[in-house]
């Protein structure tokens, strides 16, 4: 057969019309059959796991919950003809404006100012044909006009209360890029050339991805966002050296080997989620932030959280905090010999951290000297798009699942984390897996984001109930240990960045929160957005970071007031650390008389969901 290689050698100098017509119909015929038979095959691979009772559809609760809130926004309009008349005009107002253009377009008159064209930063349509070819231009400024107009009937809807509302507004960006022509072959210009240009063979080589990976997520669909096979754990993905020097059930505790002759006198304990894997702080050398650490002095300790499994089922936040940050410091007491640490936790890792500080300060316990959190929620008043899987039909409905069998399934938070992110994290590779038949290229941090976890019911339910619904952290109502919790009774001295773009931790949410603390905040604002704002080397020079705004009562306030740097917050964090003790003592080696565990990055991180 002839390759699509030597059919761009055969028609060089195609142009025009030429490019949208099929080459050799018979083998795109022949090629059309066999991506029916591996679409066939990934039908088989869905439906089979469900005939044989080991896997059951969980989308019918946000399905029904997409449905009811459509349902109110609808109601506000059609209550009323005039408002319906209003909505309908706007957008028939649109559609001729678009009509119009195609008019003087026709004419041969220029139409370009007038036309409707993508917000900045919408990567979609580059193609040139969406600009040149009058039919495409067409489909793209319908589509942007049909698109805003539905984000407009949100945000003008009155009456809607904000759950509503931020529910209704995610549910239309969901449905809205999930129905952009750049997601189908006959509404997509360079598709549909490159389907005729291989006489179809993108199409099986997709169809195959498509079974291969919905066979992989054992049902359903693992969207593959990077070429898996070039990383390996403790190989070109966290390699920082160093040994687990202790393990339970629920972590194992891993030690850094230092890089300087003296350290600082308080150790590092870090923190991190367990709705991912530690290692996206030591991806790889140039960009970890652990390796970083040691460099600067640190005595790097870090939890490395179970991947849990029907035995965690009954392991809620009480259990993650004995188990996990309490066994820590124990570690590091008896490693050491040092009576205070420094820590730092991140996302929810430094949520149980937060509320870990507020026991320890009634019980007297005064190990941890200082706490940094990164991107890190205590009031969940303004909590990001999650909080649309978080109302309490929706926690019931996955508590329930989630007792069948003792955890929530990996892929449950992996795909609401992509759906924050769709138009980057999601159709792009469903683009170019299954319809451009393209492998996609390796990206460390994509394959750290597909490497997805677990999650514990009772700590997972614990979570979702006395954070995103009922807000009792940030209200005082949080019980840990039998304990009411206060987040003033934390009187240590707390680092807490905020990242602006954040979705997941919005700054807003995370300023507020920084004014329920009892002792004195430094806040801190980073470019970007929950991963690419935190780590972020010194070396790359990128998106800068506000400083010292003072006490504001607002986050716009705060803003105004701080002072612009230039690069990576790092640097800033290791001074404010250094600025509470500086004192440095011998390098702690990691002592080959006592028993080690294993290597670095251990064993828990290595399982898989």
């Amino acid at each position: 057969m002839m390759q699509s290689g030597d059919q761009n050698k055969r028609q060089p100098e195609e142009t025009g019309l030429e490019r949208y017509m099929v080459r050799d119909p018979e083998r795109f015929a022949l090629n059309l059959a066999r991506a029916i038979e591996e679409a066939g095959r990934a039908a088989a691979a869905w439906s089979r796991p469900r005939e044989q009772g080991e896997r059951r559809d969980t989308m019918t609760e946000p399905l029904a919950d997409m449905v009811k809130t459509f349902s109110r926004l609808t109601e506000y309009w059609v209550s009323d003809p005039a408002r319906a008349l209003e909505a309908q005009t706007r957008l028939f107002s649109g559609y001729m404006g678009i009509w119009a253009n195609s008019i003087r377009r026709i004419r041969g008159e220029d139409s370009e100012d007038s036309a409707i064209k993508p917000e900045p930063g919408d990567r979609r349509f580059q193609d040139p044909d969406w600009a040149k070819n009058a039919f495409f231009d067409f489909l793209k400024q319908a589509y942007l006009v049909t698109a805003r107009w539905a984000a407009e009937l949100v945000e003008n809807a009155e009456g809607l209360d904000d759950q509503s509302r931020q529910k209704a507004r995610f549910y239309v960006q969901q449905v809205s890029e999930a129905l952009a022509p750049t997601n189908f072959i006959m509404t997509n210009p360079e598709l549909l050339r490159e389907t005729f240009e291989s006489d179809g063979e993108n199409l099986v080589r997709g169809m195959r991805m498509l079974a291969e990976d919905i066979a992989a997520g054992k049902g359903e669909l693992k969207l593959r966002q990077s070429d898996y096979t070039k990383f390996e754990l403790g190989r070109n993905l966290a390699v920082t050296p160093g040994k687990v020097v202790a393990r339970n059930d629920l972590v194992e505790i891993i030690q850094y080997m230092p890089a300087t002759e003296k350290v600082l006198k308080r150790p590092l304990l870090i923190v991190p989620p367990w709705i991912n894997k530690f290692y996206v702080l030591d991806l790889n050398p140039q960009r970890s932030f652990i390796r970083w650490a040691v460099e600067q002095g640190h005595t790097v300790f870090v939890i490395s959280w179970v991947n849990p499994d029907a035995r965690h089922g009954d392991k809620g936040w009480d259990e993650y905090f004995h188990e996990g940050i309490r066994f820590a410091l124990d570690t590091i007491g008896k490693r050491t010999g040092e009576k205070q640490v420094n820590a730092l936790g991140y996302c929810v890792g430094g949520t149980l951290l937060a509320a870990g500080l507020a026991l320890m300060a009634q019980e007297n316990d005064a190990r941890i000297a200082s706490a940094t959190l990164l991107a890190t929620q205590v009031d969940f008043t303004h909590a990001g798009d999650l909080k649309v899987f978080a109302d309490r039909e929706q926690v019931d409905a996955l508590d329930r699942a989630m007792k069948e069998k003792g955890y929530l399934e990996g892929s449950h938070m992996a795909t609401a984390f992509n759906m924050l992110r769709a138009r980057d994290l999601i159709w792009p590779y469903v683009v170019n897996n299954y319809l451009r038949g393209r492998d996609p290229l390796p990206f460390d941090l994509l394959y750290w984001n597909a490497d997805s976890t677990r999650m514990a019911a009772a700590n997972h339910s614990y979570y979702l109930r006395n954070c995103y619904l009922e807000n009792n952290l940030a209200e005082g109502r949080a019980k840990l240990c039998g304990r009411r919790l206060s987040l003033s009774d934390i009187k240590v001295p707390i680092y807490m960045l905020a990242t602006i773009d954040d979705h997941i931790a919005p700054a807003k949410s995370v300023f507020l929160g920084a004014k329920l603390f009892g002792g004195p905040v430094e806040f801190v604002l980073a470019g970007s957005g929950h991963i690419a704002g935190v780590i972020n080397p010194p070396s790359l020079g990128k998106y800068g970071h506000w400083t010292g705004g003072g006490a504001r009562e607002t986050l716009e306030e705060w803003i105004a007031a701080a002072k612009a740097a230039d690069g990576s917050w790092w640097p800033h964090w290791h001074g404010w650390i250094e600025g509470l003790d500086p004192t440095r003592v011998p390098a702690r080696k990691l002592d080959r008389r006592r028993k080690m565990l294993g290597d670095a990055p251990g064993s828990y991180v290595k399982v898989r969901a």
